[in-house]
């Protein structure tokens, strides 16, 4: 070959370097985005969105009102509304100054620097009207309870962090949590289903709601000091470490209570006692509230939302069980 071809060779292999070098930088872009999106929406939390569904769908299935296309429809919605609330969280919290460099979380994306508050919110917006297209599927099949649960659930998800009183600022973050997702979510779940309301039904909601709360409590149990250093008002801040240590050890231990309180009055059968396997998972998340602080109490935080759902199915198989052994 000419000698005088291998310039033209050089520059060729040099573009085609080049060229995989961009589509390389292009997929790395690529790759840390979907990464920053999944931080952002935060998959450990998500439990406390399924269980409620869960529990009160096995409910429903106890009382032969199951509608498997609703309790799929209700799931998707819960994922949805928990995911907007995450996307809420972040970027509210950027906006009020709440998630400074020294936070001992997971990262907050917005904080730093993985998304624009722009784009967060964004997403938020998109996830919750997805929710609301799902729920006005619900609403067809239901009715106008489904229109006020969903738009209450909306609010609440934004006026946590966000808006002129924010509730997770002022000590109310955990009776928001308990009640959005105890009472709400496992009531409603089975109202949409059997278009009334049973009184083992809320009760059950109970424990749900309470360990959901503790996941809350936990978090924070860790982040007092932080909260405290930008004027974050949480119930944790207002009742120290040595309350809130209390605090969550209450809201796991009387979860186990209910589920037996329910059975000596003969709403369940004794298959509920299955529930009590999770506790001694209770006990040592316990022993780590007490013992860990700072950074370590992550570990918590993601034990307490294994339980949850551990706990829910248990409870929900416990309900189960009698009519699947009758079938």
């Amino acid at each position: 070959m000419d000698i005088l071809g291998y310039p033209y060779i050089i520059n060729g292999w040099l573009i085609i370097k080049d060229i995989q070098d961009y589509e390389d930088r292009n997929q790395e872009v690529t790759a840390n985005r979907v990464n920053a999106w999944i931080l952002a929406v935060r998959p450990k939390t998500l439990p406390a969105a399924i269980s409620p569904v869960i529990v009160g769908s096995a409910l429903a299935f106890k009382y032969s009102v199951l509608n498997l296309t609703v309790a799929i429809a209700a799931l998707f919605t819960a994922l949805l509304l928990q995911i907007g609330a995450n996307l809420a969280n972040d970027v509210f919290d950027f906006y009020k100054g709440a998630d400074i460099s020294e936070r001992l979380g997971p990262v907050r994306v917005t904080q730093a620097g993985l998304l624009s508050p722009k784009e967060v919110l964004v997403g938020m917006w998109i996830t919750f009207a997805a929710a609301g297209f799902i729920g006005f599927f619900l609403f067809l099949q239901v009715g106008w309870p489904v229109l006020v649960i969903g738009l209450l659930s909306i609010v609440a998800a934004i006026a946590y962090t966000g808006g002129p009183f924010p509730l997770g600022y002022y000590g109310l973050g955990d009776l928001t949590v308990f009640i959005f997702f105890g009472p709400v979510a496992v009531c409603g779940t089975y109202f949409i289903q059997a278009y009334r309301l049973d009184f083992p039904v809320f009760i059950a909601s109970i424990p749900i709601g309470l360990l959901i709360t503790a996941i809350l409590v936990v978090n924070n149990l860790r982040d007092i000091k932080t909260d405290e250093a930008v004027g974050k008002k949480t119930l944790a801040v207002m009742l120290g470490v040595r309350s809130t240590r209390y605090e969550y050890m209450i809201c796991l231990l009387l979860s186990f209570v209910f589920p037996i309180f329910m059975l000596l009055f003969g709403y369940v059968s004794v298959w509920v006692v299955l529930v009590m396997l999770a506790l001694p998972f209770a006990f040592s998340l316990i022993r780590s509230v007490w013992q860990d602080i700072g950074r370590t109490l992550n570990r918590t935080l993601a034990g307490t939302g294994q339980l949850v759902l551990v706990f829910s199915l248990l409870f929900s198989v416990g309900i189960i069980i009698p009519v699947m052994i009758v079938f």
